[in-house]
């Protein structure tokens, strides 16, 4: 007696496409890019001083000479680094919230940046409008976006607003707030706190970089 005839059982990864996932949308040197700063980010907050510290009004009096208050900025910028750069950040994250437009068009240069050249893999050529680019072309256009972008527009002008004011702040900050109550560690590395993220940063993007230059 023969047999009954032996059914093809198709498996569900050949019935979703021949077993072939989707490729990520984002590439690994940017995931380990964005994790990286995060990771330092939080380590960096963490490492900040007390706020009551910052704002203590018994601990305010007028520096005597320019020596001194320049002594009190860098004792105070030692101790209160990530606090400053915290508040920084603040003004300028408030300046470019009160203008949508530039913040708008920073962003976008920004991921032009990113998604274009940084982080778009190598093995990929930009075709724009059915024109194939190179490396070189791409980075010199970016280049030229961006010094169109800061320099001919309303972004530069809210940037170095914002950068002027923040540091009149905390240079105003660090000058009256007298320093003889902190426990300064002299020994402390310079690249602890928030832009600690920048060496991170730069060690995840130079392989990428370098392989494009």
């Amino acid at each position: 007696m023969a047999s009954p005839p032996t059914l093809p059982i198709s498996s569900p990864q050949a019935i979703s496409g021949g077993g072939q996932s989707d490729p990520p949308i984002a590439t690994p040197a940017f995931r380990a890019f964005i994790n990286r700063l995060s990771e330092s980010i939080r380590n960096g907050l963490s490492q900040r001083r007390p706020w009551s510290e910052l704002v203590d009004r018994s601990s305010l009096s007028r520096p005597e000479s320019l020596t001194e208050a320049a002594s009190r900025v860098r004792k105070n910028f030692t101790y209160f680094k990530v606090n400053y750069l915290t508040l920084l950040a603040a003004v300028l994250a408030f300046s470019l919230i009160s203008n949508p437009v530039s913040l708008l068009v920073l962003l976008c240069l920004l991921a032009s940046w990113i998604f274009l050249y940084l982080f778009r893999p190598s093995d990929s050529p930009l075709v724009i409008l059915g024109r194939t680019f190179t490396d070189r072309e791409t980075l010199g256009g970016l280049i030229v976006l961006t010094v169109v972008v800061v320099f001919l527009t309303s972004v530069g002008s809210v940037l170095i607003s914002a950068l002027m004011v923040g540091f009149a702040i905390v240079c105003a900050h660090g000058a009256f707030r007298v320093p003889d109550d902190l426990f300064l560690d002299e020994q402390e590395p310079a690249n602890v706190g928030l832009l600690s993220f920048l060496g991170g940063a730069a060690s995840s993007a130079a392989p990428v970089v370098a392989a494009r230059v």
